[in-house]
């Protein structure tokens, strides 16, 4: 055997290991979402059961703290996009004094620590006397999902044609309209894939968020705090409907981005 088509394998075979590792918990996430629990822990199989997905909203206090992560997560998501597009066209596409420094902070942004986000973020609220509750939760979001939807943007930006732009002004076309027609449909791969990013980032942060939430409680908060008394099967239903969303929104947007290449 070549040593080419040896190392071929051996990378193929090293890649369906480390899809298999990253998988592997999803996968015990969605099973026990079936486990037919006679006890208060769900760690052991002791049956196949619906039951579960029957009684999905039983469990009052981690219904109202889903709702919490998805409103939380969706408005977050909604300011980070508009906020993140627009900057990244500002990055991508023009010059500015101050354009070296906001790029620094934009990837000062990514590489800071959630420890050290939270905490700093937990020092300007008590600074400032903001009361801590769903709006710091959306604040903090915001700040630290923003650099992700900039970075994705920017990329885009600075791989487009601009004669494609230059075009529609000879034609007639106002800057809006061009930005409209031409710019916005061309960049929407990396504004979706930005918003799924944000939004994913959002609805699962655990850190930051019990800095600054006050008395509001999330979907990774009731979890961690359910840990001591057990996790109720639940918990694994919820994650599974929103994984398989979330697969379902991707392979839409994969689907739409092929047809129009």
């Amino acid at each position: 055997m070549r040593r080419g088509a040896l190392g071929d394998r051996l990378l193929h075979a090293y890649t369906w290991l480390v899809i298999v590792w990253l998988s592997a918990p999803i996968a015990v996430m969605i099973l026990f979402g079936f486990n037919d629990k006679q006890s208060k822990s769900n760690t052991t199989w002791q049956g196949f059961t619906l039951r579960w997905y029957a009684e999905l909203f039983e469990i009052s206090d981690l219904t109202v703290a889903l709702r919490n992560s998805l409103v939380i997560a969706l408005v977050s998501t909604v300011i980070t996009v508009v906020l993140g597009t627009m900057l990244g066209l500002a990055l991508g596409r023009h010059r500015f004094r101050a354009k070296g420094v906001t790029n620094f902070l934009v990837f000062a942004a990514i590489s800071t620590p959630e420890l050290v986000m939270g905490a700093s973020l937990l020092s300007l609220f008590v600074s400032a006397n903001v009361p801590r509750d769903a709006n710091t939760v959306i604040i903090a979001h915001v700040l630290f999902s923003l650099s992700f939807v900039v970075v994705t943007v920017r990329a885009r930006i600075v791989t487009l044609d601009l004669s494609l732009e230059e075009a529609a002004r000879d034609l007639g076309a106002t800057a809006w309209g061009t930005f409209r027609q031409v710019t916005l449909p061309s960049i929407m791969p990396a504004v979706m894939a930005g918003a799924m990013l944000s939004f994913a980032l959002s609805i699962d942060d655990y850190v930051v968020t019990s800095f600054v939430n006050g008395s509001t409680v999330t979907f990774p908060l009731w979890i961690v705090g359910a840990v001591k008394t057990g996790i109720p099967p639940q918990v694994n239903v919820m994650g599974t409907l929103i994984f398989g969303v979330g697969v379902l929104i991707a392979v839409a947007n994969a689907v739409v981005a092929r047809r129009r290449a």
